[in-house]
């Protein structure tokens, strides 16, 4: 098998035409946020597929293949649990603005196709009812549109969606990655890893997603020292003897992209690889505590691809997803008012210095 190599970026952005914008709101009682990714204005045709027991989402019906509508405009994901699904709507206005959206008849007479998810977040910066709503879709939006995609990609870590998120008692947050196949189309992944289960092994203090990175991706991570991974215990022990998991409620939820010409069934089997690249990357996943869940969009730049170019995009999309989840733990950085570390800072040794 060919060894796929990362897009300029590594990020979702490589796709052409996939656009990414962040907002957030941190202090004050806020930890929280929303992120955009725009489909090209003609849309993209969409797919989901949803594991976890706890989901909060919108517009998911929408996009099984028996159904009409084949393109979307954007996904929304965001921060504040069923209330942040709200969001969505300050991203509908702008695309009607825009003109973007289904056509119905009239001049400028559009219904912008706006599914999204949202993550448990609620309380983490202070004040439980401090959350997004449409007018931090507004600004994500506009950041997503306000100019050409970043030379190195999207931002990662505690932005966005990812702002208030946890992953197995340590600070979550956004990551992305892409992989270019040998036929040169393209897919990555973009996800918001807020996840019930850990993404370290505990036996080790290894991230499972670095097991999966391209040649060169990871290579500044190292086995934790002995004195890292006793603390990392020692703390989770704390933890659970204070009264048990503080994290109860998660969910995991991100958007795949691909530049291939896909159907909506296709981009729902590759909805459903990628939660195999969750899998991969957080153990446990799917519970009944998070609401894990997928979407892919597929621009159509490219051909469709026959039997084996399906299989190959599949399996790079699965392995974007993990790829995601690996980045996202590194670029997530401390929240020391809110009692959350990150990785780097609780496994120091793991990333090496020079």
């Amino acid at each position: 098998m060919a060894t796929l190599t990362p897009g300029p970026t590594n990020s979702l952005t490589d796709v052409d035409g996939i656009r990414v914008g962040h907002a957030q709101r941190v202090g004050d009682g806020w930890l929280t946020g929303t992120t955009v990714v725009l489909a090209p204005p003609q849309g993209a045709v969409g797919g989901v597929d949803v594991r976890g027991g706890g989901p909060g989402t919108r517009e998911t019906d929408l996009l099984d293949p028996r159904n009409l509508v084949e393109r979307v405009h954007a996904v929304v994901l965001s921060g504040g649990s069923a209330f942040g699904l709200a969001a969505a709507d300050g991203v509908m206005g702008r695309l009607a603005r825009d003109g973007v959206g289904f056509p119905m008849g009239g001049p400028g007479d559009v219904v912008p196709i706006v599914p999204g998810a949202v993550i448990f977040d609620l309380g983490r910066g202070g004040v439980f009812a401090n959350r997004p709503g449409p007018a931090m879709g507004e600004s994500a939006y506009d950041a997503a549109g306000a100019a050409a995609p970043a030379p190195g990609g999207p931002a990662q870590g505690c932005v966005g969606a990812g702002t208030g998120a946890v992953a197995g008692g340590l600070k979550g947050g956004v990551g992305t990655a892409s992989a270019v196949l040998p036929d040169g189309s393209t897919v990555g992944a973009l996800v918001v890893v807020n996840a019930l289960g850990s993404s370290v092994d505990p036996a080790t203090g290894e991230l499972y997603a670095a097991r999966f990175g391209l040649p060169g991706e990871f290579d500044t991570l190292r086995r934790p020292s002995p004195d890292d991974l006793a603390a990392a215990h020692s703390l989770a022990g704390q933890r659970s003897s204070a009264g048990g998991f503080p994290y109860a409620l998660a969910t995991t939820i991100g958007v795949i992209a691909t530049d291939l010409t896909l159907t909506k069934a296709q981009c729902a089997k590759l909805s459903g690889i990628g939660h195999d690249g969750l899998a991969r990357a957080i153990r446990p996943v799917h519970t009944m505590f998070d609401g894990d869940t997928l979407f892919t969009l597929a621009t159509g730049d490219r051909p469709a691809p026959d039997l084996w170019g399906f299989h190959a995009v599949l399996d790079a999309a699965g392995d974007c997803v993990t790829r995601a989840v690996g980045h996202a733990m590194l670029a997530a950085t401390s929240v020391p008012e809110a009692g959350l570390r990150s990785y780097r800072d609780a496994f120091p040794s793991a990333v090496a210095t020079s």
